[in-house]
């Protein structure tokens, strides 16, 4: 199957992301295509997004729609736009059984035949859209599970560790999209004058450990003893422990999970009295990252067990969710649980 691919010594730097996903299927027995068609799809969708919130404020795409969503929060233009052109997009592809989007009450059944489902937020980090600040793209990709049955919601709530690719683009300074098999996590980097993306960093690994923590310190006193002595330690002085860590927050997860997985450090969004089930979406938001994480050497948990491992009891579940170097998340759990 093509969830099983590993990257062939033919997928260097500067090849296409078209390529490299070609060369995995010629190298996968018995792969029908299908695969990687669905990820082209996926990269088509983030490049047709991309070019509206490059020219979101001459296009008339900022502020919001005055409408709420199921979340309970006011969604932005682009947040309507980007979840459009995937919805669109992914529906078109003919891979697709299930649909399910951070922005939609329900799943969308697209096609009956589609073996694939596909998770996704479609913009996240747009509270930070009108101050110019990164934003991206996050999915997962799962097998459906009923096998030539009618799609159903049981489809997409699977656990994390079923899950057979996942990603997230990135709009910064540049353009990344950021892909995760079961072998191996590469990013490519869009060329705006092509249009095309290009492998720039093949296999990432997280380091074992790193020198900053990433966490919303506002949140500070609705956090449990064991979370707010973990934060004082990485803010005291140790030298044979490389303590104080520098503090980088940034307030949109892919920004700061990109800068984790290639810095190495610690992300931490935990349940507070606030949001005592957590913040982050378990099935758009914690999974996709965590797989990316975990094949790239890190680890993610939701403070008490592994994320992937959470079962799924509903399709807009919350969750805590720490990643990030192994070391800094062990850390995390071991003080924090204290």
């Amino acid at each position: 199957m093509i969830e099983s691919i590993r990257v062939s010594a033919e997928s260097v730097v500067g090849t296409t992301l078209r390529e490299h996903v070609l060369i995995c299927m010629r190298a996968a027995p018995g792969a029908t295509g299908a695969f990687t068609s669905l990820l082209n799809h996926i990269s088509l969708a983030i490049r047709i997004v991309n070019t509206r919130v490059r020219a979101a404020g001459l296009a008339g795409m900022l502020g919001y729609t005055g409408e709420t969503n199921v979340q309970g929060e006011e969604v932005q233009k682009l947040d309507a736009y980007a979840n459009d052109v995937l919805v669109n997009v992914l529906g078109r592809s003919g891979h697709c059984g299930i649909l399910a989007s951070e922005e939609l009450e329900q799943v969308k059944f697209s096609e009956a035949s589609g073996k694939y489902v596909v998770l996704f937020d479609p913009l996240d980090g747009s509270s930070n859209i009108d101050t110019n600040v990164s934003i991206g793209t996050i999915f997962a990709i799962l097998r459906r599970q009923q096998g030539e049955l009618v799609p159903s919601l049981q489809d997409a709530l699977q656990r994390g560790k079923e899950i057979v690719a996942a990603g997230y683009a990135i709009y910064g300074p540049q353009t990344e999209f950021v892909l995760a098999t079961s072998q191996s996590v590469d990013a490519f980097t869009l060329d705006p004058n092509i249009g095309e993306f290009f492998l720039s960093r093949p296999n990432i690994r997280c380091p074992q450990r790193g020198s900053c923590y990433s966490v919303n310190e506002g949140n500070f006193s609705r956090w449990s003893p064991g979370v707010q002595k973990w934060n004082s330690l990485m803010k005291s002085e140790n030298k044979e422990k490389n303590l104080p860590y520098g503090h980088r927050y940034v307030g949109s997860l892919v920004a700061d999970a990109h800068r984790t997985l290639i810095k190495g450090g610690v992300f931490a969004y935990p349940a507070d009295s606030k949001s005592p089930k957590g913040k982050l979406r378990l099935l758009y938001e914690a999974n996709p990252m965590a797989f990316i994480f975990e094949r790239a050497g890190g680890a993610a948990t939701t403070g008490t067990e592994r994320v992937l491992d959470v079962i799924p009891r509903e399709l807009h579940q919350r969750t805590p969710l720490i990643l990030g170097s192994q070391e800094d998340v062990a850390t995390y759990c071991e003080i924090a649980r204290g």
